[in-house]
């Protein structure tokens, strides 16, 4: 009997410990699997693009090339800018040469030939006039015809017409163009002036230089190829504006908000824990949303684009590399 009650004892331990281990099993099994919540480096880049259509002359930065805002990076050759350039100065100095003349008058040669033609529509006036006279006496007398008084008399008034005349011809080229001529030509040579300073910024078009600090990632077309007004010809990324950047399912933000600061492991950094700090938070298209299979306990759940910009500056960080959300920070 002590003998059994033994065994009992013992079975009933064994089958205790069996039961706490599947009890420890089950949790273990159990338990719910942590949600890792992966993202990516971004950084800010900028795409260099022409206003004016061209041919590729040359580049002066390669891919992989650290450039400085101001430094020139590509040159493009356009012909036609250069022949319309010649154009438009031919043109200003066409409307140069005519506002000259308007604001200097006739050449004094003209001057003088306008001057002696009034002077001698004056000799003529002395002399109708002289005749006049003896006519108009001569009738007063009753020895000539009405007749031949009027012809006298018309005669002096036509001259005096031309006299007059010849004057005005003499005082306009003396004086030169007219205020309204001048204030013409003057417009006609600021309409030139613009369209050589237009032709003369599309040429500085074809020099392209960085806007910003930073690489050069990527050029499109080869030297020698034709682009087009706008077409992008090289890429240039800022490393020091970078961030991380989250797609998180809406149940998943938890405390996830604006300025909040976290940590996130870069494996490519040697698993480089890196402090960041929310600055964007977005949601993304419909077709980003998670649509409920149930109609009850179930709802559609929106996917958020989440970016947090590292508190302190990252070296070697760049874009593309994997980062993976590790602790929140209290």
């Amino acid at each position: 009997m002590k003998k059994r009650n033994q065994d009992l004892r013992t079975g009933l331990i064994a089958l205790i410990v069996v039961i706490i281990l599947i009890f420890i099993i089950g949790l273990i099994v159990n338990r719910p699997e942590p949600v890792i919540i992966q993202g990516e480096a971004d950084a800010s880049e900028t795409r260099i693009s022409g206003k004016v259509p061209g041919r590729i002359d040359r580049f002066l930065a390669e891919e992989g090339s650290q450039v400085k805002a101001g430094d020139t990076l590509v040159i493009i050759d356009s012909p036609e800018l250069n022949a319309k350039l010649e154009q438009a100065n031919a043109a200003e100095d066409a409307a140069r040469a005519q506002n000259k003349k308007a604001v200097k008058g006739a050449r004094k040669e003209m001057i003088t030939g306008a001057y002696e033609m009034w002077q001698k529509a004056q000799v003529g006036v002395d002399i109708t006039k002289k005749s006049f006279d003896r006519v108009q006496h001569l009738f007063d007398k009753g020895v000539v015809t009405a007749q031949k008084r009027d012809e006298a008399e018309a005669q002096y008034k036509a001259a005096v017409a031309t006299s007059r005349a010849a004057k005005s011809q003499y005082n306009l080229a003396l004086n030169g163009a007219d205020s309204e001529d001048k204030e013409a030509t003057k417009a006609l040579v600021n309409r030139a002036k613009g369209a050589v300073d237009e032709v003369k910024s599309y040429l500085n078009e074809t020099t392209l230089i960085s806007p910003i600090n930073g690489e050069v990632t990527e050029i499109y077309p080869n030297r020698g190829e034709l682009v087009g007004t706008g077409a992008p010809i090289m890429s240039i990324v800022d490393l020091n504006d970078s961030w991380f950047t989250f797609n998180v399912r809406e149940d998943l933000l938890g405390d996830l908000k604006m300025g909040k600061k976290f940590t996130v492991k870069v494996p490519a950094l040697n698993n480089r824990i890196v402090e960041v700090k929310v600055s964007y938070i977005k949601a993304l298209a419909s077709y980003a949303t998670w649509k409920a299979t149930k109609t009850s306990g179930q709802f559609d759940v929106k996917t958020f684009e989440v970016r947090a910009r590292p508190t302190a500056k990252v070296a070697d960080l760049r874009p593309g590399m994997t980062a993976l959300f590790v602790e929140s920070l209290k």
